[in-house]
């Protein structure tokens, strides 16, 4: 039995799971990780399948790498073309094409700059395919980089291939508008390329919001800084797209394609403030038939200083306004930093003078005719003297005073500078020679909101309404901040005056954003020396002025749904009158600021939660506005 019990547990020990059982250190090394792969790596069957894996993985890398260089390298040069062609577009030819044609060598450099830019960015788009560059965008993580190369590359190639060329080939189509007798434009040719601009203003939309869907951070800061720089050129080229579309929509009509029309040009001096811009001055009537401009008639405030215009712009106009009657006060027909409303009365206050209807009505400053000056060459006013981009600002809204005291002689000298600009800028608009720079010029001076449109005609002026040059208070729930303010003193003092602006989001309160806004005006007129007209008053306050001395009525326009829970001004409690405007909130103060002095305006506001920055509404004075709206945010928990 014994034996029997022991034979039995011998083969129990020597069976095989007891075998596999039993610990084994060197079999278990064998099988660690290190280890298997050297034993694959000593297999020849596997170790050249590895080798090759691995070699193709180098070589994708040294692929990228250098076809990574060359694309750089690609989007360089295309970037020197597109600069090329920014720099020829913003001058004027310097030498005269031949009398009744096209200036042949601009159109030839512009189109070659677009050509040369579209080439190079094809090549960087083709370097950035392929093979290597699609398995290793989409690595996660270490992708990052390589896909936004490829956006940028792509991005690129398409705005140099399917918005560029269109917006090339009307600079063509502009410079060969000119008929026979060179004296107009053929609108026929606007309507040619209306289609072409208006899909390469939607490719231009498309770029930009592929770009703003490329990574924005990555771990490699050089690729991040060249998609915020593309983004940068695209947010320029894609509203001149927009702008250039809506342009050649509109021109024809308004330009008398299909009858003839008339506007009202109104020039505003901003040396004092108005909503829009400055005080309304002298104006034109202009006639527009089948591309044909002329002018029939110059005149200056003081002949429309009775006109009254039959025109009621609602209940919340007249509460913010309606004490100043602008509607029947000619100098203040313009405090409403709403253009329409403003081209509404001038346009009204016309008929009711000259019984004479208008299609529309245009605003500008000096500071408009300086950039359009640039671009024309200079005016020659009938004392020899020359207006030039360099000194008209100065002559309009400051020498002037000094040059002509006298009231009526001053009138005559505005009246004469006006109609020689004018005729001016009307001549090198149908001279092939200056017709591209002085369009170009055009375009900056409507974007900055120097020079703004209005159309009496329902479908222009929707399309007008949309465009930054229609002068339009926004509407909606986007956040907006907008300062503006009007000369109550009667003086010429506002070309002294800067202006700065601060908007600060807060924390949230019960679900809305606390808004600090913070206004700083500043008074730098000269303590002496100044003519008399300039520093006069007319509001006679009931307090002592010395010459020199100010006085604003500082409307501070905020988002739609805004309060304000309190204002300081200098570090005082202050109370704001308050009003609406196209649905935005309008709180105001008189604001006395004295000759070499600053004045601090804070407003503590409540306001809708958003997920964008303020915009900032930009009223044209001759400083600019020194503004900033720092980044907001949804309110959440």
């Amino acid at each position: 039995m014994s034996e029997t019990r022991r034979g039995t547990s011998q083969e129990q020990e020597s069976s095989p799971g007891a075998e596999r059982a039993r610990w084994n250190p060197r079999r278990y090394k064998e099988w660690v990780p290190p280890a298997v792969v050297v034993r694959l790596l000593r297999d020849r069957r596997v170790r050249m399948p590895l080798y090759a894996a691995a070699a193709l993985v180098l070589a994708g890398a040294a692929w990228i790498a250098v076809t990574g260089v060359l694309a750089r390298n690609e989007l360089m040069a295309a970037q020197r073309s597109l600069e090329t062609l920014r720099r020829h577009l913003a001058q004027p030819a310097a030498t005269p094409a031949v009398a009744g044609g096209p200036p042949a060598a601009l159109t030839a450099t512009v189109q070659d700059a677009v050509r040369d830019a579209g080439g190079h960015a094809a090549r960087a788009h083709r370097l950035t395919t392929g093979p290597a560059w699609f398995p290793a965008a989409h690595l996660p993580v270490l992708g990052g980089p390589l896909r936004t190369v490829r956006g940028i590359a792509e991005a690129s190639a398409r705005l140099t291939h399917d918005v560029l060329p269109p917006l090339a080939h009307t600079v063509a189509e502009l410079d060969s508008t000119g008929t026979d007798d060179g004296r107009h434009l053929d609108l026929s040719a606007l309507r040619r390329v209306a289609p072409l601009l208006e899909q390469a203003s939607h490719s231009a939309s498309r770029v930009r919001a592929d770009v703003d869907g490329l990574p924005h951070g990555t771990w490699l800061p050089a690729t991040d800084r060249a998609r915020t720089e593309l983004a940068r050129q695209l947010d320029r080229i894609t509203p001149l797209a927009h702008d250039a579309a809506a342009a050649a929509r509109l021109m024809p009509s308004m330009l008398g394609a299909d009858g003839p029309r008339r506007y009202l040009a109104v020039f505003e001096n901003t040396a004092e403030a108005r909503g829009t811009g400055g005080l309304p001055g002298a104006f034109a009537v202009l006639r527009a038939e089948r591309g044909r401009l002329s002018f029939e008639h110059f005149g200056n405030d003081t002949e429309l200083s009775e006109a009254h215009a039959d025109l009621d712009l609602g209940a919340d106009f007249n509460g913010l306004y309606g004490p100043s009657a602008p509607t029947r006060t000619w100098a203040n027909s313009n405090m409403s930093p709403h253009f329409p409303y403003a081209a509404r009365i001038w346009a009204a206050a016309w008929q009711r003078h000259s019984g004479q209807r208008v299609d529309g009505a245009f605003g500008l400053d000096p500071g408009a005719v300086a950039g359009l000056l640039t671009a024309s060459g200079p005016a020659r006013l009938p004392d020899g003297s020359a207006v030039t981009a360099r000194n008209v600002v100065d002559l309009s809204e400051r020498a002037s005073y000094a040059l002509h005291p006298d009231f009526k002689r001053r009138k005559a000298y505005f009246l004469d500078m006006a109609r020689t600009v004018a005729m001016r800028l009307l001549g090198a608009s149908t001279d092939p020679t200056r017709r591209t720079a002085l369009f170009s010029s055009l375009h900056r001076q409507l974007g900055d909101g120097r020079i703004k449109v209005w159309s009496g005609h329902a479908a222009e002026q929707r399309e007008l309404l949309a465009r930054s040059f229609g002068g339009a208070l926004p509407k909606g729930s986007a956040p907006l901040a907008g300062l503006v303010v009007n000369n109550a003193a009667g003086t010429k003092l506002d070309y002294y005056l800067e202006r700065r602006l601060m908007w600060v989001p807060g924390r949230c309160v019960d679900g809305r954003r606390e808004v600090t806004v913070t206004v700083r005006l500043a008074n730098r007129a000269p303590a002496s020396g100044l003519p008399s007209y300039v520093v006069q008053r007319v509001d006679d306050p009931p307090y002592d002025t010395r010459p020199g001395d100010n006085r604003l009525l500082v409307s501070y326009y905020a988002s739609a749904g805004a309060t304000l829970s309190g204002a300081t001004l200098d570090g005082r409690s202050a109370q704001l009158s308050h009003g609406t405007e196209r649905g935005h909130p309008v709180f105001t103060l008189d604001v006395e600021l004295p000759a070499g002095a600053a004045r601090t305006l804070v407003l503590h506001l409540l306001e809708r939660p958003a997920d964008r920055s303020a915009f900032v509404l930009r009223q044209p004075l001759v400083l600019p506005l020194r503004a900033s709206a720092l980044p907001s945010g949804p309110c959440t928990g």
